[in-house]
């Protein structure tokens, strides 16, 4: 018998090294609620304590997600304190800042907060017949710092006016040429390719990848610590890693990388 989520809170389930975290409120096109945003932390947090290498985000349904639920945010809005403490920005940036790779499987489309949520990953996969939509400018509504820092910095200025002050629908063709989309595929297609992308970041060297992604967007966060890039390449030299890496390239054989290697 098949287990029903009754609360619709996200759901975490792990495949060896790969963790995957399904929206799970299919009926609302997987609305995110302030309920879900505990979890959300919560699951984000037991994924790096688990040793987990990748991390599938995705939704159940027709839809990948319609966003933040938009009852909470007007809710919000008595108090310039509780707004500016968004809930909701705080688990994008988790997750943003988780040091193992992700990977948005956009199952449908992407609306609202988000489309954030998102951008967040790593990379994004969707369907060909994707589409997103962010209706900010049509709500009356500044979206929040980060978020808009999130999108300039990875997508550009232009592309970035272009989401939030003209409140426009962009299909999945367009979502590939300003770079939302890394890919976009028959929905026949999607769980093989995402599968194929997952293996190939969880066989790679765990304290590497760390490493150069914390760089990456420290870099497009205009926050780059050189020092500290610097000294994780000097260790990297004379690490496990490389030497493993090094023999498995000389004796043509896939690297077993152990998974507890320092990555800071």
């Amino acid at each position: 018998m098949t287990s029903v989520n009754l609360s619709g809170t996200p759901l975490l389930k792990t495949d060896g090294p790969i963790a995957t975290i399904q929206l799970d409120r299919p009926r609302q096109m997987n609305k995110i609620t302030a309920a879900d945003l505990a979890v959300l932390s919560g699951h984000f947090a037991s994924i790096e304590k688990a040793g987990a290498r990748v991390l599938i985000l995705t939704g159940e349904g027709r839809a990948f997600s319609a966003g933040y639920d938009l009852g909470d945010i007007a809710a919000r809005t008595s108090s310039k304190e509780d707004v500016h403490a968004s809930g909701f920005e705080n688990v994008v940036d988790q997750l943003e800042t988780l040091a193992i790779p992700t990977i948005c499987r956009l199952n449908g489309g992407v609306y609202g907060g988000a489309t954030d949520l998102a951008l967040a990953c790593d990379f994004r996969i969707g369907v060909d017949d994707c589409e997103m939509f962010m209706p900010a400018a049509r709500l009356g509504l500044h979206y929040y710092s980060s978020g808009l820092m999130r999108f300039a910095s990875r997508l550009g200025v232009a592309a970035t006016k272009k989401l939030f002050l003209t409140g426009l629908k962009l299909d999945a063709a367009e979502m590939l040429r300003i770079g939302y989309l890394d890919e976009a595929v028959p929905a026949g297609s999607l769980d093989a390719r995402v599968k194929e992308l997952a293996s190939v970041l969880a066989a790679n060297a765990p304290a590497a990848m760390r490493g150069m992604k914390r760089a990456i967007n420290e870099i497009a966060g205009n926050s780059f610590d050189r020092a500290a890039a610097d000294q994780r390449y000097g260790e990297s030299l004379v690490g496990a890693e490389l030497r493993e890496g090094s023999a498995a390239f000389a004796e043509k054989r896939p690297p077993r990388f152990g998974a507890d290697l320092d990555g800071r």
